[in-house]
């Protein structure tokens, strides 16, 4: 029964995850879902500042601080540790649609581009980014990083072991490449009003923070192993390897 339970929460997590990630798409893109960045609650500039700002920091504290592993030591001695990840992953859902329902619109016009040919281009780029998040999250292990893989396990009854090291597609080409796909997703829009200009320019400095976060852990656990994968190749904006060959990326244990 326990196990039964810790798989059935496993893959409640994930497709709590999923509606949150479709519903991202529609949110920043302004389509199909009731609330987007552009259509969130009315209210003045100020109380909408303040709140999106609160808004983004819940998300950023919870997805950074439960992504330490000094956090993950002290948490696994509470929840079982086939469970640590997909809580993790839930509890980075409800905080995106703590965003979604409570986020306040700002409408004034930043941008709007008006030709087919860029309004195309845009999209493309938009559509771009979303692809690319989700295609580098199975470059690595899609079911692993969102906990699936763990419980699973965990219901089989054999142990967990780290999927180790890979070199492989956009991993060798940039470092977080998942994140450079949310990057391109949140920038690329024909029109870019205030309140989604606040959401682009807080998303994009958080996730220039949270690397340096990873990184710093990614280094202290692997050593010498991330540090040349470091050197070869770059964290965001693709540039061409150094060399050739060397040491492969580590398995990304987290998206914070």
């Amino acid at each position: 029964m326990k196990r039964l339970l810790i798989l059935g929460f496993g893959v409640a997590s994930y497709l709590v995850f999923l509606a949150a990630f479709l519903y991202a798409i529609g949110f920043v893109g302004g389509f199909v879902v009731p609330h987007t960045v552009d259509s969130g609650i009315t209210s003045s500039t100020g109380e909408a500042v303040v709140v999106n700002l609160v808004l983004l920091s819940v998300f950023a504290a919870q997805h950074s601080v439960m992504a330490r592993p000094a956090f993950k030591r002290r948490w696994t001695r509470w929840v079982p540790v086939a469970t640590e990840r997909s809580t993790y992953v839930l509890l980075s859902s409800l905080a995106l649609f703590l965003l979604y329902w409570q986020w306040r619109t700002m409408p004034a016009v930043v941008w709007h581009v008006e030709t087919p040919s860029g309004r195309w281009a845009l999209w493309v780029l938009f559509w771009l980014g979303w692809a690319t998040v989700l295609a580098a999250t199975f470059m690595i292990s899609h079911f692993d990083l969102f906990g699936l893989r763990q419980v699973y396990l965990a219901w089989r009854q054999q142990p967990y072991r780290e999927l180790g090291f890979r070199t492989v597609l956009l991993y060798r080409v940039v470092r977080h490449p998942i994140m450079l796909g949310f990057i391109i997703a949140f920038w690329a829009t024909p029109m870019m009003t205030v309140g989604h200009l606040l959401f682009a320019i807080v998303t994009t400095v958080y996730i220039l923070v949270a690397v340096q976060l990873e990184e710093r852990d990614l280094v202290a656990s692997m050593g010498d192993r991330y540090l040349s994968y470091r050197r070869r190749v770059a964290m965001l904006v693709p540039w061409p390897h150094r060399h050739a060959g060397g040491s492969t990326p580590p398995l990304r244990r987290h998206a914070a």
